[in-house]
């Protein structure tokens, strides 16, 4: 399989991240609920991936680190942390169901939202900017866009945020393990992420970066393996908000995942997957009757290319190229608000994500599939 959709999961994994899921099944118990070794090396093993994160992402203490499920857990989350009912909120014209739901979900929420055109991010920040007012009590933004690989000028909304003394939650699903991201210099009260997407980690898996300013609200109550007689729970992280046992196949896996990444660097994976949505947009282009959604240098984009074509339906192409054995994600991509600040709402779009494991020959295969079925 050619496969191609590592913006909603990567598929192919580093092999240590497997060997790491099996080793835990057989040494690993749960850590925080015993004494006996099979319950100190899951302890070790949940803080050696706390620390690696805290590392990668400039975190000052390991404590701050806060495992998920995945990234629509973190963010519910941090917005339910941030956002009560009559709030006002400002969000990106780009962001995902997991920001738009859960913000619908609480009673009389105004929600703002900093629309501009694809691929100008100082387009972004003015937006941004006009729609933060003195009664903004949350800003949400994604740092890359899922349904077009736009990369948002998270760090210069954080200037302004912190600035106008507006709290940040930023979604790093698309960025994480991509694109640098520095939790203490950007000063957000949250960043939320995948475990399973670009840092290589088993689904199942997600993190929440919290910064101590902010008391996060719990989603879920119960055990976790500290002070166990208070009846309401822990006020220190990362206590607070891992209730229940943890995944430890997953965190371990998540592990191998993390120390991939910081091996290969991501400076090297960013160029890898440019270099490759590079190529296919261009030659996507070239197709008659193809809308492509590129920027032509790349510098506000990776990973992700976006398309879609007067001959064909795009679902009906994402199923013709299935038959082939080349997985693409078709259709709205969980983000309407991204297709219709970008106006396709209409048709939805094909999405081809990339990751560090594709080559060009596989580029080369999908390009060919495409070409024989819009000819």
């Amino acid at each position: 399989m050619i496969y191609l959709d590592s913006a909603a999961t990567s598929f192919q994994k580093p092999p240590t991240v497997a060997a790491a899921m099996q080793d835990a099944l057989r040494q690993l118990s749960s850590p925080g609920r015993g004494g006996y070794p099979a319950a100190n090396r899951a302890a070790e093993t949940a803080y050696l991936c706390r620390t690696e994160l805290a590392e990668l992402f400039h975190v000052p203490m390991p404590e701050q680190v806060v495992f998920t499920f995945n990234a629509t857990h973190g963010l519910n989350i941090a917005i339910k942390s941030l956002v009560r009912p009559g709030s006002h909120v400002v969000i990106s014209g780009y962001e995902h169901n997991a920001v738009t739901r859960p913000l619908a979900a609480i009673p009389d929420v105004r929600i703002s939202v900093a629309s501009a055109p694809l691929f100008r991010p100082d387009e972004v920040l003015d937006a941004f900017s006009r729609a933060i007012g003195p009664d903004t009590d949350a800003v949400i933004c994604n740092h890359v866009s899922n349904v077009f690989g736009f990369v948002q000028p998270v760090e210069a909304l954080a200037k302004l945020c912190n600035a106008r003394n507006v709290p940040l939650l930023i979604d790093a699903s698309q960025s994480a393990g991509v694109l640098p991201l520095d939790f203490e210099s950007l000063h957000a009260a949250f960043v939320a992420m995948p475990g399973h997407k670009g840092l290589y980690g088993p689904q199942g898996t997600g993190v929440l970066l919290c910064s101590p300013d902010f008391q996060a609200k719990t989603l879920m109550e119960g055990g976790t393996g500290s002070v166990s007689m208070d009846q309401n729970m822990p006020d220190f992280l990362p206590d607070r908000l891992e209730a229940g046992t943890h995944n430890m196949p997953g965190i371990a896996g998540l592990l191998a995942g993390v120390r991939f990444v910081r091996q290969t660097g991501l400076n090297r994976t960013c160029a890898h997957e440019r270099d490759l949505t590079l190529t296919a947009a261009e030659e996507l282009k070239k197709i008659p009757g193809t809308e492509v959604f590129a920027r032509p240098d790349l510098a506000a984009q990776t990973g992700v290319v976006s398309f879609r074509c007067s001959q064909m339906d795009v679902e009906e192409l994402g199923n013709r190229l299935a038959q082939r054995d080349i997985a693409v994600r078709c259709g709205l991509h969980c983000a309407p608000q991204a297709h219709q600040t970008a106006g396709t709402d209409q048709s939805g779009t094909v999405r081809v994500s990339l990751s560090a494991f594709n080559k060009i020959p596989e580029i080369a295969a999908f390009l060919a599939a495409v070409h024989e079925e819009l000819r």
